[in-house]
C-alpha cells in the first residue's frame, strides 16, 4: 500500500502550499514583476503596502499585477501527485500565503481543489499562522502537508505526515527530525545552466562593438588593447544584469511566446529571488571594473545602464521611441570604446552606426511581427507595433541599411581614409558586402526564418560569417 492510498484511507485531506510545491516560483514576486512590466509606477504601490505589512502588501501587488494562472510554471509532478490524490477518492486544499484571490484564480485554472484558502490582506496565512488555521480547520493530524521551506515547518509539526518539495538537504533533516512520516519530493533539480543562460553570455558578442573605435583608428598597441579588454568586461557583466532585470520584467509576454517561455525565469527554473540578488551582484561588479578603466568611461557605462533600464520598463513599448533607443544603446557601445581607449571618434564612424543599428533593431522589430501574424495574433506582445505596421518597419529597416552603406562609400571618398589605407578603394567591396547582407537579412526576416536577435543570428549563420570575414579581407587588403 502506497502511502498515498494509505493517507486517502485515513480520511486524510491533501493540503497543498503554492509558493516553491505547487508552482516553481513565488506568487508576491511574480505579482511584484508582473505589474512592474505593465507599469513602473507600481514601485510606488509595492511602498505604499510594504508599510502596511506583508499581506497588505500582497493584496495590493495582486490587484495590479494582472497574472495569468494558465501561463504560471506549475510543477508537473506536484500536479500529478494532486490529481492522484483525487482521483482516489481524497480531498484537497490549497492553502497559502499569497493573497486569496490570487489563490482562487489558480485554483479554478486547475481545477484540483476542494478548497482554497489565502491571505486575505491583513492575515499572513504562513508558517504559526498557518498551522493554527490548519489545526482549527481539520484537527491537529487531521491532514497530510505538501511544502517547501522552513516556514513550513509548524505546519508538519501538527500534520499526519509531511511531504517535501525540492527541499535542501538542512531542510530535510529537520523534518525527518518530527514526530511525523516524511516523504521527499524531489522534481526540479537546480542546473548551475539555467543560471548561466539568464545572464545571456551569447549577447556579450554586442559588445564587441567596443573594440571597432581601436580597430578603426588602427591602434593596436598592448596597453590599448588591455584597457578595451576590461571595458569589454565590464561592459558585458553589467549588460548581464539588465538582461537578467528585464526577464523578469517581460515574465507576462515571455511566457504568451512559444520560444521565450523556455528562458530560465519565465520556466521557473530559477527563483525571481534569485535573479534580483544577480542582477545587483553583476551591476556591482561592471561598476568596480568601470572605475578601473577610467571614471570616464564609468560614466558612459552608468548612462547605458540607466537607459537600458529606462528601455526594459517603459520604452520597448513605445512606438519608434523604441528602435531609436535600440540604436543608440548599440552606439554608445561605440562610444564606450573610445572613451576607455582615448581614441577619438570620426562622425563617419557614429553617423554609420546610427543608421545600421537603426537597421538591426528594425529588423528585430520586423521579426517580432513576422512570428505574431503566423501566431494569428494582432499585436506583439509588450510591445508598440501591430501587425498592419509591418510593411512600414520593415522599410524602415532596408532603407536604414541602406543609409548606412551610404555613409561608408562616402567616407570612402573622404581625406582621413587616405591616412589610414593604401589603397582606400578596396572598402568599397565593404559595402557591397553590406548591401547584400542587409537585404538577405530583412528577406530572411520577412519569411519567418529570423528567431534570434539579428546580431546573434549573424553570428550562427555561415553566410553572414561568409560576409564578416569578406569585411575583414577588404579593410586588410585596404591597409596594406
Amino acid at each position: 500500500m502506497t502511502r498515498v492510498t494509505q493517507g486517502i484511507e485515513d480520511g486524510k485531506v491533501l493540503v497543498v502550499d503554492l509558493d516553491g510545491t505547487l508552482l516553481r516560483s513565488d506568487m508576491l514576486d511574480e505579482s511584484f514583476w508582473s505589474a512592474l512590466g505593465r507599469d513602473w509606477r507600481v514601485l510606488l504601490v509595492a511602498a505604499r503596502g510594504l508599510g502596511e505589512g506583508r499581506a497588505a502588501l500582497k493584496r495590493r501587488l495582486a490587484a495590479v499585477a494582472g497574472l495569468e494562472p494558465a501561463t504560471l510554471p506549475y510543477d508537473p509532478r506536484v500536479v500529478d501527485y494532486v490529481r492522484d490524490w483525487r482521483a482516489r477518492g481524497g480531498r484537497t486544499a490549497l492553502v497559502t500565503a499569497s493573497d486569496q484571490s490570487i489563490a482562487e484564480r489558480i485554483a479554478t485554472h486547475l481545477d484540483l481543489f476542494d478548497e482554497v484558502h489565502g491571505s486575505d490582506g491583513t492575515l499572513n496565512l504562513k508558517g504559526p499562522i498557518k498551522a493554527e488555521f490548519l489545526t482549527r480547520r481539520f484537527g491537529a493530524g487531521g491532514f497530510v502537508y505538501m511544502g517547501d521551506s522552513t516556514a513550513d515547518l509548524a505546519v508538519w509539526q501538527v500534520a499526519a505526515r509531511a511531504v517535501t518539495v525540492n527541499a535542501p538537504a538542512a531542510l530535510r533533516a529537520r523534518v525527518d527530525a518530527l514526530a511525523v512520516e516524511a516523504e521527499h519530493l524531489d522534481t526540479a533539480p537546480v542546473l548551475l545552466s539555467a543560471y548561466v543562460r539568464a545572464l545571456r553570455p551569447h549577447q556579450w558578442l554586442k559588445n564587441i562593438l567596443i573594440f571597432l573605435p581601436l580597430l578603426a583608428g588602427h591602434q593596436f598597441d598592448m596597453g590599448t588593447l588591455m584597457l578595451a579588454a576590461l571595458a569589454f568586461v565590464a561592459f558585458s557583466l553589467t549588460a548581464s544584469s539588465v538582461y537578467v532585470l528585464n526577464d523578469m520584467i517581460d515574465l507576462a509576454a515571455d511566457r504568451a511566446h512559444p520560444r521565450k517561455r523556455k528562458r530560465p525565469f519565465a520556466s521557473g527554473a530559477v527563483p525571481l529571488r534569485h535573479g534580483m540578488v544577480m542582477t545587483a551582484g553583476f551591476f556591482v561588479l561592471g561598476a568596480v571594473l568601470g572605475l578601473l578603466v577610467g571614471g570616464a568611461f564609468f560614466w558612459v557605462l552608468m548612462g547605458y545602464f540607466a537607459l537600458t533600464t529606462a528601455y526594459s520598463l517603459y520604452l520597448k513599448r513605445q512606438l519608434v521611441i523604441d528602435i531609436c533607443t535600440l540604436a543608440g544603446l548599440y552606439t554608445m557601445r561605440i562610444v564606450a570604446g573610445g572613451v576607455a581607449t582615448g581614441i577619438p571618434l570620426s562622425v563617419w564612424l557614429l553617423a554609420f552606426s546610427i543608421f545600421f543599428f537603426l537597421a538591426l533593431a528594425a529588423v528585430k522589430r520586423q521579426a517580432e511581427l513576422v512570428d505574431a501574424a503566423d501566431r494569428g495574433t494582432l499585436k506583439a506582445r509588450g510591445r508598440g507595433y501591430n501587425v498592419a505596421d509591418l510593411p512600414i518597419v520593415t522599410m524602415i529597416a532596408i532603407s536604414a541599411g541602406y543609409v548606412s552603406v551610404l555613409v561608408l562609400v562616402l567616407y570612402v571618398n573622404s581625406p582621413a581614409v587616405v591616412d589610414l589605407y593604401h589603397t582606400p578603394t578596396m572598402l568599397w567591396g565593404i559595402g557591397a558586402v553590406l548591401l547584400f547582407w542587409i537585404t538577405r537579412t530583412v528577406m530572411i526576416t520577412h519569411r519567418g526564418w529570423m528567431h534570434d536577435d539579428p546580431v546573434v543570428y549573424a553570428a550562427r549563420d555561415r553566410l553572414s560569417q561568409v560576409c564578416l570575414l569578406l569585411c575583414l579581407g577588404f579593410a586588410v587588403v585596404g591597409a596594406l
